[in-house]
C-alpha cells in the first residue's frame, strides 16, 4: 500500500471524519433501446406519456428515438440510486404497451440506417441543436453505433472530504490556489489511476462479447462465427468497448493529456474548433438543411468518446467544458460498463459496492502523471481485456514487463480491500463491500462466472445473440409489470412528464431568432475562463 493511501485511509477511519465517506453523491444513466414483441427496433415516437425527451430530467433518449436514457437523481447510497432507476423503469413500462426495453449493451437486429429515426426534440433551437448534432453522428459513424447502449456511473466525494485533505496534506502552493483546484486536479489524478486499472472493470463486468451480425454493416473484422446471425470472440469481454464499437478515425489520435484539468480542457477545444478534411468536404449543410454543426474534429466537446469524464453541472446556455473552467471538476463519470442483461435495470448493487470502492482507491492513492509511452501501455491493456480477457494464461503490462491478468486482477482487488473495509466501517451494515470483493476474486479465479462467459453460454445454448437478447427482454418486461408502483411514485412520474411537455412547449413558443444564428452563437462560445 502507499504511503499516501494509508495516510488517507488512517485521517477518514478517524471517528471525526469517517462520516464523510458517507456524504458523496451516486448516480446513473441507464441507455436501452425500445424493442417490439418480436425484440425488433421500434418504429414509434418516443411516448408522449413519458414526458418530452427535450427538458423531463429523469426520462430522455439518447442517439435513436428509440434510445431511452434514464438518469436517477444523485444519491449518498448507491442502494438507494438503484431504487430510484427502479421506479423509472416501472413507469415506462406503465407507458410502453406492447414494447419492451432490450436488455443488452449491443443492438437487436437493426433495420436499414435509413430506418434508424434520430431522436426528435421538438422545434426550438435547442431542441434542433440536439437533433442536428445527432445528424452529425450519423454522418461521422454511421446509425447502427449509436444505438449501443451502456451504464454511466456518476461518482463524487464530499467538498468536505477534499477539503481535509487540503488541510492534512496540502503543499503551501495547493492552499494558495485554493480548494476548487485542489478537488479539480484531485478528480484528474483519480482518472490517471482509473486509466490504469479500468482494464479490470472490462474482466469483471463486461458482457457483451457477441453481437448480431447486422450491426457491423459490413464492415471488414476478425470475429468468429457463432451461428447465421451472431459474430463473437471466444475470450472477449467487451465488444461494445472494442474498436468495433465506438471508433472513428477523427478522434483516433485525439489523447487528452489528463496530467492537469487545464491540459484535458485544451485538448478538447482544439478538437472542437480544428478542421476536419473529410468533414470539411460534406459541410455544414446539404439541399439547405444542417447536416452537421460543424466540419470540426468534433462537432462539441461531447463527441469525444472516453471511458470516463470529468463533470460539472452546466448552466443554462452554458457548454460542458466552459463550467469545468469557470467552476471546476464536480464529479466524475465512468462511462464503460456494460448494461448487464442478467439483471433488470442493468447493473446489480454488487457491483456498484464494488465501483464505490474502487473509485474511492483510484482517488485516495498515489496517481503519477501519464506520458504518452504510460498512456499507450494503459490503452493497450485495455484493448486486450475487452477482446480476451478471459484467454488462459493472458498477461498485460505493468512496469515495463507482461503480468497475468489474474494475478494482477488478485494483487489489486487485494489493494482495493482496505478501502472497503473503510466504506463497511462507515456503512455499519454487515461488510457489503468486501462481499462484493470476495464475488470479484471469485471470477477472477474462475472465469466461468464472469456475466461475459455466462452471456456466451446462453447464448451458444440459444444459438443466437438476438434470442437470448429477446429471452432477457421478456423476463425483465414481466418483472417490471408484476409490480406496478405506488399511486404516489405514478403521480409524481406523471406530474414529471407534463411539466417537461408544459416547459418544452414555453421554449418553443417565446424563442427569437433564426436557427442559423443560434448554431453560430454556440459555436463561438468556446472559449472558456473568461
Amino acid at each position: 500500500m502507499s504511503n499516501q493511501l494509508t495516510r488517507r485511509l488512517a485521517l477518514l477511519d478517524d471517528d471525526e471524519h469517517r462520516a464523510l465517506l458517507a456524504q458523496g453523491l451516486r448516480g446513473i444513466e441507464r441507455e436501452t433501446l425500445r424493442v417490439d414483441r418480436q425484440g425488433h427496433l421500434a418504429r414509434t415516437p418516443h411516448p408522449e406519456a413519458l414526458g418530452a425527451a427535450l427538458t423531463h430530467p429523469q426520462i430522455t433518449t439518447d442517439y435513436a428515438e428509440a434510445l431511452l436514457e434514464f438518469i436517477t437523481p444523485a444519491e449518498h447510497d448507491i442502494a438507494l440510486t438503484l431504487h430510484k432507476l427502479d421506479a423509472i423503469h416501472r413507469f415506462a413500462y406503465a407507458k410502453l404497451g406492447d414494447e419492451m426495453l432490450w436488455s443488452e449493451s449491443m443492438p437487436c437486429e437493426l433495420p436499414p440506417e435509413e430506418e434508424i429515426e434520430i431522436a426528435w426534440y421538438g422545434k426550438s433551437n435547442i431542441g434542433m441543436l440536439k437533433h442536428v448534432y445527432r445528424r452529425g453522428l450519423a454522418l461521422r459513424y454511421g446509425k447502427a453505433m449509436q444505438c449501443i447502449a451502456g451504464i454511466h456511473y456518476n461518482y463524487s466525494l464530499s467538498e468536505k472530504l477534499w477539503q481535509l485533505l487540503l488541510s492534512s496534506e496540502g503543499i503551501a502552493e495547493e492552499r494558495r490556489r485554493g480548494i476548487r483546484d485542489f478537488q479539480s486536479e484531485s478528480y484528474i489524478a483519480l482518472i490517471r489511476n482509473f486509466r490504469r486499472y479500468s482494464w479490470l472493470l472490462m474482466y469483471l463486468f463486461g458482457a457483451s462479447p457477441a453481437l448480431s451480425t447486422s450491426f457491423l454493416r459490413g464492415r471488414a473484422h476478425q470475429l468468429e462465427r457463432l451461428s447465421d446471425d451472431t459474430l463473437y470472440l471466444p475470450y472477449a469481454t467487451s465488444l461494445r468497448m472494442s474498436d468495433l464499437g465506438y471508433q472513428n478515425d477523427a478522434q483516433s489520435g485525439l489523447t487528452p493529456h489528463e496530467n492537469s484539468l487545464e491540459s484535458y480542457v485544451t485538448t478538447l477545444m482544439d478538437a472542437v474548433n480544428r478542421p476536419y478534411q473529410p468533414y470539411e468536404a460534406l459541410g455544414t449543410k446539404r439541399d439547405g438543411e444542417w447536416i452537421q454543426l460543424s466540419t470540426n474534429v468534433l462537432q462539441i466537446e461531447n463527441e469525444y468518446y472516453s471511458t470516463i469524464r470529468p463533470k460539472r453541472v452546466i448552466r443554462t446556455g452554458e457548454r460542458p467544458v466552459q463550467a469545468l473552467c469557470r467552476r471546476g471538476v464536480q464529479y466524475i463519470e465512468v462511462r464503460c460498463l456494460d448494461v448487464d442483461p442478467f439483471e433488470p435495470v442493468g447493473i446489480s448493487l454488487e457491483t456498484g459496492r464494488f465501483m464505490d470502492a474502487f473509485l474511492l482507491f483510484c482517488a485516495l492513492d498515489d496517481s503519477p502523471l501519464i506520458n504518452e509511452i504510460d498512456s499507450q501501455i494503459h490503452a493497450r491493456n485495455f484493448s486486450r481485456t475487452v477482446k480476451e480477457g478471459r484467454r488462459p494464461g493472458l498477461t498485460l503490462t505493468r512496469n515495463g514487463a507482461e503480468v497475468p491478468l489474474a494475478l494482477w486482477a488478485e494483487e489489486l482487488i487485494e489493494r482495493i480491500r482496505p478501502v472497503a473495509a473503510l466504506l463497511d466501517e462507515q456503512h455499519n451494515d454487515g461488510g457489503v463491500h468486501a462481499a462484493s470483493l470476495a464475488q470479484q476474486l471469485a471470477k477472477v479465479a474462475n472465469p466461468a462466472l464472469t456475466p461475459s462467459a455466462r452471456v456466451l453460454e446462453e447464448v451458444r445454448a440459444l444459438g443466437s445473440s438476438a434470442a437470448f437478447g429477446l429471452r432477457q427482454s421478456e423476463l425483465h418486461a414481466a418483472y417490471f409489470r408484476e409490480s406496478a408502483l405506488m399511486p404516489a411514485e405514478e403521480a409524481m412520474f406523471a406530474e414529471m412528464a407534463a411539466a417537461s411537455l408544459a416547459e418544452q412547449a414555453i421554449i418553443e413558443q417565446t424563442q427569437t431568432g433564426s436557427f442559423d444564428a443560434f448554431v453560430a452563437a454556440y459555436n463561438n462560445s468556446t472559449l472558456c475562463c473568461e
